[in-house]
């Protein structure tokens, strides 16, 4: 097997021009080279080559592909051997690595517990809407402000009394015993009792960066102090806590937009904070800031906003926080709520106005809040001045870039009055200092390192051997199958005609439409005019940008399998910093056949746009961009509204409850309104 990264490499340095060139005589045509076609009798050049798309199409015969698919096809090789072909016309070297068994079985065994967590998590939300769900849980999160909006919006749930309750119902859909005790949700005894993990508490689940249940927390609403307040999930393949921000996935969008993270300590923080307006929020759930949760914000953003209690412990993890954010060249502020309050509740006793006017006015620059905070402590003490001072230094040293460190120096010296040539040889040797200990620590994981390979007397445990790989009947999934370990996949990308999953008809032709609006032009800015409700004095957005955006605010996630998918992949790469066009050619050239497969009904078959002006009323991209994604989303946005009513309709048909038919009733008339207007907006009658 050839490495990921030397894959990816091959495809980025591929041509498609260059590579077909060098078989067929290519002449230049507008934007893009045609020939007669290498598969077929013809006389008539049909084939065409598209450089900035990295792709080639006969319109004669049909077939079509990307650079490496070319050489598939022409050479008869398989996508590995056109991979060596392309490296060697390339000087890229390849080591081949080769797909262990047990690296097959570890990838398959990753779905699987993903799958499991999300069962659980719709179990637990599902479990809301039962009567002991309403009458413990439900009233727990309206005690607390929550509305109905934010508590599905998060996917708040309810562990059952019974402590066995999600385990069986797992096994009866499917899932295996090992996956639930590996995902963490269900234990198992010595006896072999097999038992929940989370049962009577309230159920907050944590969500991956791309939206897939991997965690939970588990609130107890008992006084009983011998009971634990929270339960988590324990670590696991899928969820590592350390990795992990409570809200990121509902935050992000708005992250990037505004360019700052505010962070905060707790579920509820995050849910009144959103609740109330403020989306740009995420948690560290309770544990101090990692490395690894600062790095994954420094994604979206290199500004933090730190939003702690006014309390001593408050100020202590504010301080906590503020070297690690610097030592990663993120630009930190600190905000204190008043003492006694945390997020929640201030976001509760407050306007939105007035929550963003505090922040606004409170947020300290790390120098002034530390200087004002140990200003206090020092008093008049010249001794505690002069170890503030160094404080602040060794603070100054963290900062990785020289420019911004120089620009604090100056303005602590001017604050301090002293001298800024002692304020710069103090971080310089405090930065000397840490670059010796970071070689020190490194030296000594080396030799620890070194020291594990050697061979060492284990205990008796069960070899990895001994379980055998899981597979397709393992567990639930509409559409989902594995090869066998001794079967691995054979990808021959080019040709491969595999399913495209669709879960729901009805809002797949929109999915398709706006996935080849990001495909096709993701990074193309849209230039909204003055008048459109989408323009934004001074800001210019891409259309993967508006797309994802606008869907987020919406809560509209893909339905369809194959669809989502694919966006989620684009998306990873795109938060990567990747090109367009090398995010094409790596779906289209994609190991997973699914996501190939979509990309090449997108990019390569020309999907067909629904309004079939488009292709004719106009001559500039960015004007047909303009005005075909906004009515595109309005499209889907209407189509989601009745697939909601269809639902309301039905629960309204079986209900027999006056209070429940009442409120139904409103619900109905509420979304009617809303397809009113989104018909309006569309031009419908």
């Amino acid at each position: 097997m050839i490495p990921q990264e030397t894959v990816n490499k091959i495809l980025d340095a591929a041509q498609i021009v260059d590579v077909v060139g060098d078989f067929v005589t290519l002449k230049k045509r507008g934007a893009n080279h045609i020939a007669c076609c290498p598969f077929h009798n013809e006389k008539t050049p049909s084939f065409s080559v598209s450089a900035s798309k990295g792709i080639y199409k006969c319109f004669g015969c049909g077939k079509s592909g990307t650079a490496v698919g070319f050489v598939m096809e022409h050479e008869n090789m398989s996508f590995t051997e056109a991979l060596k072909y392309l490296a060697k016309k390339y000087h890229i070297e390849v080591v081949e690595k080769e797909e262990t068994a047990e690296e097959i079985a570890q990838r398959q065994k990753h779905e699987s517990l993903m799958l499991v967590s999300e069962f659980a998590g719709k179990f637990f939300q599902e479990s809301l809407n039962t009567v002991e769900g309403q009458s413990i849980a439900w009233q727990y999160f309206k005690s607390r402000g929550l509305e109905d909006e934010t508590i599905r919006k998060f996917g708040l749930g309810w562990a059952p009394l019974s402590r066995k309750a999600l385990s069986e119902a797992a096994r009866a859909a499917g899932y295996k015993e090992e996956f639930l005790v590996d995902a963490g949700v269900s234990i198992k005894y010595d006896d072999g009792r097999l038992v929940d993990r989370f049962y009577d508490r309230v159920m907050f689940p944590v969500h991956s960066v791309s939206g897939r249940v991997i965690a939970f927390g588990g609130r107890t609403l008992k006084t009983d102090k011998s009971v634990a307040k929270y339960v988590n999930s324990p670590e696991s393949e899928i969820y590592v806590k350390s990795r992990s921000l409570y809200g990121i996935y509902f935050a992000k969008n708005e992250i990037s937009r505004q360019d700052k993270c505010i962070l905060v300590e707790g579920y509820l923080d995050v849910l009144s904070m959103h609740q109330l307006g403020i989306t740009n929020v995420v948690a560290s759930s309770g544990t101090s800031l990692t490395v690894e949760q600062i790095r994954l914000i420094r994604k979206f953003t290199n500004n933090i906003t730190i939003i702690y209690d006014g309390d001593g412990a408050g100020i202590k993890a504010a301080l906590r926080g503020i070297g690690l954010v610097l030592k990663e060249g993120l630009n930190v502020k600190i905000v204190l709520l008043p003492d006694g309050q945390d997020p929640d509740d201030f976001a509760k006793a407050h306007t939105l106005e007035e929550v963003q006017e505090h922040i606004a006015r409170n947020e300290q620059d790390f120098i002034n809040f530390k200087t004002d905070l140990l200003l206090g402590e020092a008093g008049g003490d010249p001794l505690k001045k002069a170890n503030l001072i160094n404080d602040i230094a060794d603070t100054i040293a963290l900062i990785p870039d020289a420019v911004i460190r120089a620009v604090y120096v100056r303005s602590s010296a001017d604050r301090f009055e002293i001298d800024e040539k002692i304020l710069a040889d103090r971080v310089s040797r405090t930065r000397t200092d840490m670059i010796l200990a970071d070689e020190k620590q490194k030296e000594r994981e080396r030799q620890r390192a070194a020291g594990m390979n050697r061979p060492a007397a284990q205990p008796d445990m069960p070899s990895g051997d001994d379980v055998p790989p899981p597979s397709s009947d393992d567990f639930y999934q509409d559409g989902y199958s594995e090869a066998s370990v001794e079967n691995p996949p054979v990808v021959p990308q080019a040709v491969y005609e595999g399913p495209i999953v669709i879960n729901e008809p009805y809002l797949a032709p929109c999915e398709r439409e706006l996935l080849g609006f990001i495909l096709e032009e993701g990074c193309t800015d849209l230039k909204f005019d003055i008048d459109s409700k989408y323009y934004v004095e001074g800001e210019v957005i891409n259309v993967a940008e508006f797309i994802d955006g606008i869907l987020a605010d919406d809560e509209a996630d893909f339905v369809n399998q194959s669809f989502r998918k694919v966006y989620d992949e684009y998306f990873q790469m795109y938060d990567e910093g990747l090109s367009q066009q090398q995010i094409q050619s790596r779906l289209l050239n994609s190991m997973d056949a699914e996501v190939s497969a979509v990309a090449r009904e997108l990019l390569i078959e020309k999907y067909q746009i629904t309004v079939k002006s488009y292709e004719q009323s106009m001559t500039s991209t960015s004007t047909k961009l303009v005005q075909f994604i906004p009515k595109a989303l309005l499209a889907y946005q209407c189509k989601k509204v009745e697939l909601i009513l269809r639902d309301l309709t039905a629960r309204l048909a079986s209900e027999t409850d006056p209070d429940r038919q009442v409120a139904l009733l409103s619900e109905i008339g509420d979304y009617n309104k809303a397809r009113t207007r989104l018909n309006n907006e569309l031009g419908r009658v």
